[in-house]
């Protein structure tokens, strides 16, 4: 379509409730392939979801899926629960946006929530994971440039890690891919292998202010950190004065069982991020941290046109409150348990799958070869699950998730593996 300068233009858009279908939907996706006005960037599944409710969604066909993604680990209340939806359309009606240059009695409500259940003492709301990350790397450069006046400002991470996609946290991720065609980047990153001692140890010098680090490795393979790293690594900051960043984008608000999964190994960060499960679905992130690191972060030093916003203070009040009241993380120690149990039972025998591994409702399945064909094969089945690295089933519930739905779940993967290596 041709536009002359400054003529605006009207477009008709596809209908989103269900009732595209036949030719109209056939259409459709030939034109997301010629015509889209978007940008490429993602190489998406053959399915348009329109409805979802608990575990369960549905796409513009009127087929029903049984959700073992969960947005990718966000809705960890299922989809559209009441509780954040009855706050969100309260709040809709009330305030949207007002800036973050008045108080925002949301933010502190939000932020009183965070604190008091975990060993943080001030809260900084953004807009998603990799904006927290973000967040993250400033204030440990800043506390240690401004605060410490010792010049500070690298940070270690580790090989397969996963931090986002900013340039800051792409070049923080431990995994060459997400760099490509980025260059160059900015200064001030290491990464090493995890559980790798002596690589830690040497790419510590006079420059490092912290070290970067996920409780569970999602995106590389859903690995998580052995306890006796955690000792050794905590150690370090010690020893070094550095502060220790946990990344708990994917594993917070309640995923693996704890609250936090920094809590199942009995530390403290100094500063720890959260993201997708925070808001059950809308958008929002924060990073928090130690009271010592305030007067790193003074007026003026960081700031988010949208972070904090009232709409997104509801959603995420409402999500702290559920899981809190209805005592998730525990649930999902039980379903996990119940979960990796159904798995070991089905699959453990089976030589293509090489490992059963994670934290609560956060499974991986390591098997012999790639498993992209495995995902499109549950699809038809009617399972959504996703991958963890090229070879890794990954399986993300949400926290409500019944024994019922667990047992469909294992049945149908199951299935799927045993055709797939029929």
């Amino acid at each position: 379509m041709s536009k002359e300068p400054n003529t605006l233009v009207s477009v008709e858009t596809p209908a989103t409730d269900g009732a595209v279908v036949g030719a109209q939907t056939e259409k459709a996706s030939a034109g997301a392939q010629t015509d889209s006005s978007l940008f490429p960037t993602y190489a998406r599944y053959p399915l348009t979801l329109v409805k979802g409710q608990g575990s369960w969604l549905w796409d513009d066909q009127g087929k029903r899926y049984l959700d073992f993604m969960s947005g990718i680990a966000v809705t960890n209340l299922g989809h559209a629960p009441q509780a954040v939806a009855e706050r969100l359309k309260k709040q809709i009606d009330e305030l949207w946006h007002v800036s973050n240059l008045f108080h925002i009695p949301g933010q502190e409500r939000a932020a009183a929530l965070l604190t008091a259940n975990s060993s943080a003492d001030a809260v900084f709301f953004c807009n998603s994971g990799a904006e927290a990350n973000e967040a993250a790397i400033k204030l440990a450069r800043r506390y240690h440039q401004k605060v410490k006046q010792t010049g500070r400002y690298e940070i270690i991470t580790f090989t397969q890690s996963f931090h986002g996609r900013t340039l800051a946290t792409l070049t923080a991720t431990g995994q060459d891919k997400v760099k490509e065609g980025f260059l160059p980047l900015p200064a001030g990153f290491k990464s090493v292998p995890l559980h790798d001692q002596a690589a830690l140890e040497a790419a510590i010098s006079e420059n490092t202010a912290a070290i970067m680090l996920e409780m569970v490795q999602a995106e590389g393979g859903m690995y998580p950190v052995e306890p006796a790293f955690v000792d050794v690594i905590t150690k370090l900051c010690d020893e070094h004065g550095l502060l220790l960043i946990i990344d708990e984008v994917q594993t917070g608000m309640g995923r693996t069982g704890k609250l936090f999964s920094f809590e199942h190994y009995g530390i403290e960060p100094d500063i720890f991020t959260l993201a997708k499960g925070l808001g059950s679905g809308f958008s929002v992130g924060a990073m928090l941290g130690k009271g010592y690191l305030r007067e790193a972060f003074t007026a003026g030093s960081h700031g988010s046109t949208f972070g904090g916003t009232p709409l997104a203070m509801a959603a995420v009040q409402a999500t702290i409150e559920t899981i809190i009241d209805d005592k998730l993380p525990e649930r999902a120690a039980e379903l996990g348990e119940y979960l990796f149990q159904s798995l070991q039972k089905q699959l453990g025998e089976i030589p293509f799958v090489k490992d059963i591994r994670g934290k609560g409702l956060m499974v991986g399945i390591e098997c012999a070869e790639p498993v992209a064909k495995l995902v499109l094969a549950g699809q038809k089945k009617g399972i959504l699950f996703i991958t963890a690295g090229p070879n890794v089933i990954r399986l993300l519930p949400n926290l409500y998730v019944t024994k019922d739905e667990i047992d469909q779940a294992v049945a149908l993967v199951t299935e799927v593996i045993q055709e797939h290596i029929a």
